[in-house]
């Protein structure tokens, strides 16, 4: 035969070929590809087969004959061949073979819009599906299924995940991608569409999904609305979804504990926002939302300027009530545990985070700095930040509307008078207006929009004087003085009003405290401290306040007491593990964390955190770059 005919295939042959195969030297001589043209020959060859089936088997068959099988049984041994990658080989082919519309045996019908599949594959990917086909339902062995509830561009989505375990979420089509997937139990699309949402939750859309979760009972969701609504609450009561909620839903949100809110003001807005927006409906509802407003947690001025003189408030009988039992909180402190209407805490969002910014201090040698570091109490650890412009340590730090401001301080030369402020968005220092007077160990305290600074050290006295800081105009002015000259004493606010504790005059160290109204603009003395103290840590946390440490006249304290306004009374907590003078107390998480200090004998780096719940003190990580003395502001990460 001629070498331009080896691949023409005679009929007549066929037979000679087969035989060959079964052992002859001219079927060993066949080539491989002479079997890819012989399916095609005997494929159109009807009169010799019954069938294409037929063709194509002689077509597959081995060129050589079958092989015999040897006699193995002598041996016991066996393995497990398994391809790992047949499950994504075959889905493919399958839905390949379903875009050809080939072996389909079911059609989904959703409106005018008609899906052909494969039930096996329905059934193995779909747990909505798996049931309909296995449970004798009418629908088992339908040709067509009508589908309701059920968006189609959704079905089709859900049809060809079931094939390709793959899904595009979008803004455009999340919500009904969501549905669909819950109504065909779809748990894990559905848990990635509401991912999805979480992370694109806004002021303006965070109630409206809210909503949508619960409807669907995506659990993860629901939660992560909550958390966003409590973060983010003066926002939100902004809100056009605010204004259009039902009473319920309002009432719930104003009775939380842990809306996040600078002070109780923004929550009294809120209501009153909600209510006028439609009068005629909601004002019967006031003083049942009203009652949820902490009004003794507003200031005496706020309540006479703007919540006394609202006129939906003053011609109700109700409101009134509920207005003078507020009044009464400020004006008659000892029957504050007489007074049932009102919650008087401080609202606590445990799921705000903040950052804690350790602000200048000290080197082992006592020299100062200008360094900072920032722990995250996520993570556990400390890094550093950017530096300050100067050095100072015995500095006030103090945080207000999300900034934090250091001042004054001592740069080892002199007292500083100047201040600056960080902002943590664009990681920058800047400095503004120098107060009035040089101060080290001076404390400091943001209460609404101002800034206040107490005593401190000028270099040649202890200080009894007080400046107000206004950032719209940046400027600093002279308040009225404390009633003792104070240096390395505590700052702190709680409820509106100003609490200066301890400290040093250069001759005596105090255990007295006193408090400045900012209606009146005056100080006057309260309940001191079970211990005196002077470079001592202040906080505030859940309604009270807590000193811990510092340093007594003869020795250096680690001891803990806290203050309860509602008791009017201090009372010793557990002390710290480790003594402290010159220490940091910040509140952060629901937590207390004592920084740094002294122990009478070296300047610390180490950390405790204080758990109110089991009264109980556990170091965490110690600062990297700071021996003590540092200040510290909390920045909360929102």
């Amino acid at each position: 035969m001629e070498s331009d005919d080896e691949n023409l295939i005679i009929p007549g042959q066929l037979g000679h070929l087969h035989m060959a195969g079964a052992g002859g030297r001219e079927g060993r001589e066949v080539r491989g590809d002479i079997r890819e043209n012989l399916a095609n020959a005997v494929m159109g060859g009807d009169d010799l087969f019954e069938s294409e089936w037929d063709a194509f088997h002689v077509s597959i068959a081995s060129p050589i004959g079958e092989p015999e099988i040897l006699d193995l049984s002598d041996s016991t041994e066996s393995t497990i061949f398994y391809q790992k990658d047949l499950p994504n080989i075959g889905f493919p082919v399958m839905e390949d073979i379903r875009r050809q519309g080939k072996l389909c045996d079911v059609t989904l019908i959703v409106g005018e819009h008609t899906f052909a599949a494969h039930r096996i594959v329905l059934a193995a990917s779909i747990p909505y599906f798996r049931a309909m086909f296995t449970h004798d339902m009418v629908e088992a062995k339908r040709p067509e299924i009508t589908m309701h509830s059920i968006d189609p561009s959704a079905m089709e989505t859900l049809v060809n995940f079931a094939y390709t375990g793959r899904v595009t979420i979008s803004t455009s089509n999340v919500q009904n991608l969501m549905l669909g997937a819950s109504f065909l139990q779809l748990t894990k699309v559905r848990d990635a569409c509401a991912d999805f949402l979480q992370n694109r939750l806004t002021p303006q859309n965070v109630l409206g999904i809210r909503s949508f979760a619960e409807s669907l009972g995506s659990q993860s969701l629901v939660r992560s609305s909550e958390k966003f609504v409590q973060k983010h609450f003066k926002p939100v009561s902004e809100s056009e979804e605010f204004l259009a909620v039902g009473l319920n839903e309002v009432s719930e949100l104003m009775d939380r504990e842990e809306l996040h809110v600078a002070s109780e003001e923004i929550v009294f807005l809120a209501v009153m926002r909600w209510i006028k927006q439609n009068t005629e409906e909601r004002g019967d509802h006031l003083s049942s939302l009203l009652v949820k407003v902490r009004l003794p947690l507003l200031t005496p001025q706020f309540l006479a300027d703007k919540v006394a003189t609202e006129e939906l408030i003053r011609s109700s009988h109700q409101c009134r009530d509920l207005l003078d039992e507020a009044r009464d909180y400020h004006l008659m402190p000892e029957r504050r545990p007489l007074l049932k209407s009102f919650k008087a805490t401080p609202r606590c969002c445990k799921d705000l985070v903040g950052v804690i910014y350790a602000v200048g201090g000290q080197t082992k040698s006592g020299n100062s700095l200008s360094t900072v570091e920032v722990y995250d109490p996520i993570l556990g650890r400390w890094r550093d930040a950017e530096a300050m412009s100067m050095l100072r340590s015995r500095v006030g730090v103090a945080v207000m509307q999300n900034r934090l401001y250091a001042i004054g301080g001592y740069n080892g030369q002199e007292r500083l008078n100047t201040v600056e402020v960080f902002d943590a968005k664009t990681k920058r220092w800047s400095k503004v207006a120098a107060m009035n007077c040089k101060r080290s160990a001076v404390g400091a305290v943001a209460l609404g929009d101002h800034l206040y600074v107490c005593g401190g050290f000028d270099g040649i006295s202890s200080l009894d004087t007080v400046e107000r800081f206004e950032p719209d105009e940046n400027r600093w002015t002279m308040m009225s003085s404390m009633t003792k000259h104070r240096s390395a004493a505590g700052v702190v606010q709680l409820f509106g009003k100003i609490y200066a504790l301890g400290g040093h005059n250069g001759l005596s160290i105090f255990d007295s405290v006193e408090v400045y109204d900012t209606q009146t603009e005056s100080w006057t003395e309260t309940v001191p401290m079970l211990s005196k103290r002077c470079r001592l840590g202040v906080a505030t946390l859940a309604g009270k306040i807590y000193a811990c440490g510092g340093y007594d006249g003869s020795s250096f304290l680690r001891s803990v007491e806290c203050f309860d306004p509602a008791t009017n009374k201090w009372s010793y907590i557990q002390s710290m593990n480790v003594t402290r003078s010159r220490v940091a107390l910040v509140a952060d998480m629901d937590r207390l964390w004592a920084i740094g200090g002294y122990d009478g004998m070296k300047n610390l780096s180490t950390v405790e955190m204080y758990n109110p719940e089991t009264d109980t003190w556990s170091f965490v990580a110690s600062m990297e770059s700071h021996e003590g003395g540092v200040g510290v502001g909390v920045i909360p990460m929102v």
